[in-house]
């Protein structure tokens, strides 16, 4: 299934690409979709259609985050960082038009987790559904590049995972009625960098939502991601 999703993804990012034409930037014509203009948008275009003043645009997302989980719990402290994937799409509108600033949110699927030696090696993975909602502010390099700073929270919700015991060869699933809940919530913050229609970005997922049921006392999520896609 998460291939699948993926290769329908990369299928989509290719096919925008090929088709996307290159920005024209007469009054009224095309520009780069998400990349902050210092003039509002006319309200109405050539033909008399009306035209919000209001920058909206849609977006594409894939990439990786390096996770872990800090516990007081020695089960779960002190483990190795576990790579997952990223892959989702953003939605993104002006608060104020001609202004810089903007709020993004979005369904992602991310896989969180870690890896621990604790009378023996284990591993957990924690995959959710999550939904950020961030403010972000667009600083124009030039016609064609912004610089996207961003701050807000997230939303997540536990769809699959499971704790892996090697030495026992023993599996269960990581959202039981011990082990991990299924809510995740805290902290997003990072920055993007927009060229055209292409889009990266390196951020950082703080959790501050106790992710603990009754085998580990408190643990809380981190992640560290970095995401490319298109903005359009």
């Amino acid at each position: 299934m998460k291939r699948t999703i993926l290769l329908t993804l990369l299928a989509m990012l290719t096919v925008m690409t090929s088709i996307a034409q290159p920005p024209r930037y007469g009054y009224g014509q095309h520009r780069p979709r998400g990349v902050y203009h210092s003039s509002p948008a006319p309200r109405y275009a050539s033909h008399g259609s009306y035209r919000s003043p209001y920058d909206v645009y849609y977006g594409l997302r894939l990439g990786m985050g390096v996770s872990t989980v800090s516990s007081d719990d020695l089960y779960l402290d002190g483990g190795s960082a576990r790579t997952g994937l990223n892959l989702g799409a953003v939605a993104g509108f002006q608060l104020v038009p001609a202004t810089p600033f903007y709020v993004e949110t979005g369904l992602l699927y991310t896989e969180k987790g870690g890896k621990g030696n604790y009378n023996g090696p284990f591993t957990y993975s924690l995959n959710y559904l999550e939904m950020p909602l961030v403010l972000k502010y667009q600083y124009n390099v030039d016609r064609l590049t912004s610089l996207q700073p961003f701050v807000g929270v997230y939303g997540a919700l536990g769809v699959s995972g499971k704790i892996k015991d090697f030495d026992h060869r023993h599996a269960v699933s990581a959202f039981d009625d011990d082990a991990f809940q299924h809510f995740d919530g805290g902290l997003r913050f990072g920055c993007g960098l927009q060229f055209d229609l292409l889009y990266a970005e390196l951020g950082y997922d703080l959790g501050l939502v106790n992710v603990s049921r009754d085998y580990f006392g408190d643990a809380h999520t981190g992640s560290l991601f970095v995401n490319v896609g298109l903005n359009f």
